[in-house]
């Protein structure tokens, strides 16, 4: 629920408005979220699963359009998450990273190579200084889970049938298996573990 402010009765977010305030502000492409800077209004019954998922109120939503517009104005400060508009700031819960990578293409070779992302919201994104890649390990599991910087602190979870195609185009580089893209190598793993596998 949103705190009453100077004396003005609470009200509490709703996906409606935050739709309408979006298509608003939105228009010609990206909304300049890291521009905005508005109150916190509460949190709202907004969930992104790891799988990509968006669900309200506990049902997946099941349009495509509304996904995109809402993670157009996602946004992410001190770990947490919230959609903002230029009016409003509500908290949304994310399992894990708030895109997948659902595929990618790869042009080039070796250190010229580039591999360009693209999420499950249509979003596409190159590798590269300012979007790295980097892979987590589950420290019982050792299984990994490979992100790429998509956009203002936001990351996108590479899907298991894109890792095992990048990992073909992998390269030991310096005692690291790991891959190229945009002039920059990214590590992966530790050579030495990957001969054991």
């Amino acid at each position: 629920m949103a705190k009453a402010m100077n004396g003005q009765k609470a009200v509490t977010p709703t996906a409606d408005a935050l739709v309408a305030s979006a298509k608003a502000a939105g228009k010609g492409g990206l909304p300049p979220v890291h521009l905005w800077n508005p109150p916190f209004c509460g949190d709202l019954d907004m969930r992104i699963a790891r799988d990509g998922t968006w669900f309200y109120l506990g049902t997946p939503i099941g349009r495509f359009e509304l996904v995109k517009l809402f993670s157009s104005i996602l946004k992410k400060e001190d770990g947490k998450y919230f959609l903002v508009t230029p009016v409003e700031k509500v908290g949304i819960t994310v399992d894990d990273a708030p895109f997948v990578a659902v595929d990618f293409n790869a042009t080039g070779a070796g250190a010229a190579q580039v591999l360009t992302f693209q999420t499950h919201v249509g979003d596409h994104v190159s590798a590269g200084p300012d979007h790295p890649i980097r892979v987590e390990r589950d420290a019982s599991t050792g299984e990994p889970a490979p992100y790429v910087h998509v956009r203002a602190d936001l990351e996108a979870l590479i899907d298991r049938k894109s890792f095992y195609r990048l990992v073909e185009r992998g390269e030991t580089v310096d005692g690291w298996f790991g891959l190229w893209s945009g002039c920059q190598f990214f590590r992966m793993i530790p050579a030495a573990e990957l001969d054991l596998a």
